[in-house]
């Protein structure tokens, strides 16, 4: 298999920033409200994201492994250019919803296809080892430029809404250009001559029997999902809790910034800690967030601030080194899949706690 590894995995940290720097897409809630929309049907269209994610997670992995990581990334960027282009010109909440729809499935055909695709790329050419530098890079790449966007966030209200979700297509649109100039690779190529359901029935059979037979990876999986989510739990709530606290709107951004790039730190910290071992590093990170999660339950603005970017940095160092153990178990096969299965546990771990958090966090206010 013939291509360049060193501009396949450059492409593929430039597709991650594009997609990550969205500037509309930091401040669709601020934009919203703006319009004149209802708290009631922001929270509406929120829903019909959560509802479109969970239900397309699992077969937009199946489709990726099935028929090829390359088509998920090029699908993923046309959806997100629809979505974009469907919040500009949009009255009215039906279209909203239909865009929050669209920008689910963006992520869901984004999700796994990159990162095994980045794998396969590196197994192609017996480098798989280098997959923990890889990933520390591409999760410090993604965090930053997340913070980065939700910095520019008042730039995108004084833009307003149109303009700002015209900007989004037209790097989504970069960014499909990007994604159709990958490589597509193929490591098991065992369905090439099989029809379309034929393969996607292979791999669900699979995907089934090695999460039926493979408990560590099943563990990982959760163990990850809920220090994840403790820690993505605390980072929205910050959002509305840094103003109560005293801070001014104008250094919201900035807070959310520096709170962001605690996990590009903490991706490259797991360069560091390669060699401590995973039960170990676990009690390490989730001791941290659990720091952070007190840190954020008071009520001095510095302090909160300092609680969220520990977490972040403790949820990544984690992730990225979770990231890595379960790639070196995942089948070629079915490696986009399992990704998604493993997305899906942190999606279904959110909605369980994200009732508890709030009540939490609301008899702290």
């Amino acid at each position: 298999m013939k291509f360049k590894l060193k501009s396949q995995l450059a492409k593929l940290l430039g597709h991650s920033a594009l997609t990550s720097f969205q500037l509309a897409g930091a401040a669709w809630v601020a934009l919203l409200a703006a319009r004149g929309f209802s708290m009631v049907e922001i929270g509406l269209a929120e829903s019909v994201f959560h509802m479109a994610s969970l239900l397309f997670e699992i077969p937009s992995g199946v489709l990726s492994d099935a028929f090829g990581r390359k088509r998920s990334l090029v699908l993923g960027r046309l959806a997100g250019m629809t979505s974009s282009l469907l919040m500009a010109f949009s009255d009215g909440l039906p279209g909203v919803c239909l865009a929050m729809a669209f920008c689910a499935f963006s992520y869901n055909f984004d999700s796994g296809a990159r990162e095994a695709l980045a794998y396969d790329s590196l197994k192609a050419h017996g480098r798989e080892a280098e997959y923990l530098r890889y990933s520390s890079l591409e999760m410090a790449v993604y965090r930053v430029s997340l913070a980065g966007a939700a910095l520019m966030a008042g730039l995108a209200l004084a833009m307003g809404h149109r303009l700002a979700y015209l900007l989004d297509a037209a790097l989504n649109l970069i960014c499909l250009v990007v994604a159709l100039t990958l490589d597509e690779v193929t490591i098991e190529p065992v369905r090439h001559e099989q029809k379309g359901a034929q393969r996607i029935a292979a791999c669900v059979r699979e995907t089934v029997r090695f999460l039926l037979t493979q408990a560590a990876a099943r563990r990982l999986m959760l163990l990850n999902a809920f220090a994840g989510a403790a820690a993505t739990l605390l980072s929205f709530f910050l959002q509305a809790r840094l103003p109560l606290a005293g801070l001014k709107h104008a250094y919201l951004g900035p807070a959310l910034f520096v709170m962001g790039l605690g996990g590009a730190v903490g991706s490259r910290l797991a360069l560091r800690l390669a060699r401590m071992r995973y039960g170990r590093l676990y009690a390490l990170c989730f001791g941290g967030i659990l720091v952070g999660l007190l840190l954020g339950a008071g009520h001095a603005p510095a302090a909160m601030v300092a609680g969220g970017f520990a977490a972040n940095v403790f949820d990544d160092l984690l992730q990225v080194r979770t990231d890595s153990l379960l790639n070196e178990q995942f089948p070629s096969s079915q490696r986009a899949t399992l990704v998604s299965v493993s997305s899906l546990c942190f999606s279904l771990v959110m909605i369980g706690l994200s009732p508890l958090a709030g009540g939490f966090f609301a008899m702290l206010s």
